[in-house]
This record gives C-alpha cells, structure tokens and sequence, in this order.
C-alpha cells in the first residue's frame, strides 16, 4: 500500500462520514504503533489484535485508514490499480497500458474493508460468470472483498471464530499479494496486497498455531485500568459524540502532521540498514526461543526497520528491536498448557540474555518491586 500525501487533508469533513481521529485514542500504545508500522510496510503481513471487548479495536482500525491520504487508482477499476507499478495492476489495465491506450486517474482514500464472519468463499474471492464465458467467450468476473481489499486494510473482526479455510486464503493472498480464482477450467488473477489485521478476544477461542504464525505481528490490548485514563476516554468519546467536526478541527493539526511522517516514513524506508550483528542477535533470540521456521527472523528484521523509518532515521539501533521484538515473536512460541509464564515475558528474557542488556530478573531486584519493569 503506497501512500502519497496530497492537497485533500484526511480530515476533510464535507463529504464522508466521520471517523474518530487517530491521534485522539488513548493508551493502546502497542496496538496503534503495530498497525502504523504494517502501513509503513505492508511486507510485514499484518497484525493480529487480541484484547478485551470494548478496548477500541475496530475504532483505531477505522481512524488509521482514515488518516491516511488518497491514493491514486486507475478510474473505473475494480482492483484499485496503481497506475505505474505492474504488481498493484490488473491485466486489463496492463494490456491496455501495453496497447498505447490513455487510461483515465482518480483519487480515492484508502479503501478500508470489514470481512463479515459469515461471508462465503465467492464473497470473499470474487465468483466467475461460467455461462456467460462459455457463451460469449469472454471471462466475466464479479470481483469480491480481496479485489476491493486491494492497496488498502482488509479488516476481520473475530478472526478466530472464522472459518480456517478462509483465513488460510485471506492468509495466502496477503502473503503473495495475488488473488487467483479458478471455475471449470477459467483462472482469472488480479492484485490483493492489503494490510491484513485480525481482531479478537482470547476467551473465545485461538487461532491455530500454523495459521497465527503467518500474522506479521502479534498486539495484546487489556482494559485500562487507570481511573483518571478511564475517564478521560469516557469524555473524549461524550464530546466528539456531540460535536463530531469540532471535534475533528481540534485535532486536524495533529492528523496532517501523522499524515506526513507516515509518508516520509515510506520513503525512507528502502534506505534503513541493519548492522549484520543486530541481524545475528535477533537471529539467535529466535533459535534460543525455539520460534519454527524464519518467519520471526524476518517481520523483526523489516518491523524494526519500519520503526527506525518512523522516527526519521535510517539507521536501526537496538531499542528499535527491543520494542517490536515481543510484538514479532510472541505469538510464534510453542504453547505449554501448563506454564504460567507469559510468552511476551519470555521473550523479553532471552533478548535481555542475548543483547546483553540487564536481566529482568536482576531489574525487580534492584528496583525493589520484586516484579520486573512493566509488569503489573
């Protein structure tokens, strides 16, 4: 998903409904930077958000897609094309490119899509009109929720109580950023690079391990519990319910100014390095902690990256990985039902260990809370 900032500013009010801003959600500090750092590379493959109900999931979701600036599509394109870049274009428009032929351009906001929980295959995946390409001889496809999913955030809300075969093909599509249909020997292809991000509470069940896996990042989101917090939500939400542009006016300036390092953060991305120590050090956190495969090895890589890009430097340090490193791996870890500890604590450990930073163990200690730093 490339973003490119224009004149129209994300708070335009007069023609769209309005969506509370981004800047203006308390806390949930984890979740908010996991989901600006997946748009500032959608390679990380997105982000599974467990938590409470009531904790502001789907409000933060909304308000991202909605700080984000427009994006330029071909016009009257199902598929949201980009019109330069051939992996964000569908092949009617690259054979019209190839033909000579003008395409016309729009601008649009980043298309936001809420995958429903009873959605069918077909919904999803767009159908194929067999009698009308059997007797025209043409391939008529109804696009579905991945074709308008395309450049954008394909939103699943209670993504563990989805049928695992269609998160194992919103999972593929994610992955190679391609949806492919396939009717009675008719194939039909077309771009769906989006940022995938799942939603859910623990108490309604897991996703299974193979498919969790193949979220980028993992975010855990509890219910605040500070009183003054707690209120100070409770009046934001009363005073953009009752005035909701005024609301938005007041943080207009704080909406442009999260607009913009997003996009300078996108190009300054291809230009972040990571020392090959560092890659070796992450390396050994995920063997130590026995994480399956490389998948760990690699959204850490390219999160930290993201995050240095964020913050206007080109250059990742260890902080960076120290704060993204729990989010890329927590979820990877092989579950004992009989082990108490937290798996975002573990991992804190043994990068502590491998980095050699202080052991939290050593930190309760010194600072005489008998528990660790950040845990409560």
């Amino acid at each position: 998903m490339s973003i490119t900032a224009t004149a129209s500013s994300a708070t335009k009010l007069s023609t769209r409904r309005v969506v509370f801003p981004f800047t203006a959600i308390v806390g949930q500090e984890e979740m908010k930077l996991a989901l600006l750092l997946n748009v500032i590379d959608p390679k990380i493959s997105g982000v599974m958000i467990m938590g409470d109900r009531g904790t502001g999931k789907s409000t933060a979701i909304r308000a991202l897609a909605d700080v984000l600036p427009e994006i330029e599509v071909v016009a009257a394109d199902p598929f949201n094309s980009h019109p330069t870049d051939p992996g964000l274009m569908s092949d009617f428009v690259k054979q019209q490119l190839e033909a000579g032929e003008e395409i016309q351009l729009a601008r649009k906001k980043v298309p936001m899509i809420d995958l429903p929980l009873g959605a069918t295959e077909d919904r999803v995946c767009g159908t194929i009109d067999i009698e009308k390409a059997l007797s025209e001889g043409v391939k008529a496809f109804e696009p579905g929720l991945l074709a308008q999913a395309n450049r954008g955030i394909l939103y699943v809300d209670e993504v563990n109580l989805l049928d695992d075969h269609l998160v194992d093909v919103l999972l593929d599509s994610a992955a190679s950023g391609w949806n492919t249909v396939e009717r009675e020997g008719i194939s039909i292809r077309h771009p769906a690079r989006f940022v995938l991000v799942g939603s859910g509470n623990p108490e309604e069940g897991e996703l299974r391990p193979q498919l969790l896996d193949r979220f980028g990042l993992h975010a855990e989101i509890h219910t605040v519990k500070d009183p003054n917090l707690r209120v100070e939500i409770v009046e934001q939400r009363s005073e953009f319910d009752q005035a909701p542009e005024a609301f938005l006016e007041k943080y207009r300036p704080q909406q442009e100014a999260l607009q913009q390092q997003l996009v300078s953060a996108q190009d300054r991305l291809k230009s972040v390095t990571i020392d090959r120590d560092l890659k070796i050090k992450i390396s050994q956190v995920c063997s130590e902690l026995n994480v399956d495969g490389l998948r760990g090895d690699i959204v850490t890589n390219r999160t930290a990256k993201a995050l240095a890009a964020l913050e206007g430097r080109t250059e990742v340090t260890v902080e960076d990985i120290h704060r993204v490193i729990v989010m890329a791996l927590r979820h990877r870890l092989r579950k004992d039902p009989l082990e108490s500890i937290d798996s975002g604590y573990k991992v804190e450990k043994v990068f502590n260990q491998i980095f050699g930073l202080v052991d939290l163990a050593t930190e309760a200690v010194q600072n005489g809370t008998g528990k660790p730093a950040g845990i409560r």
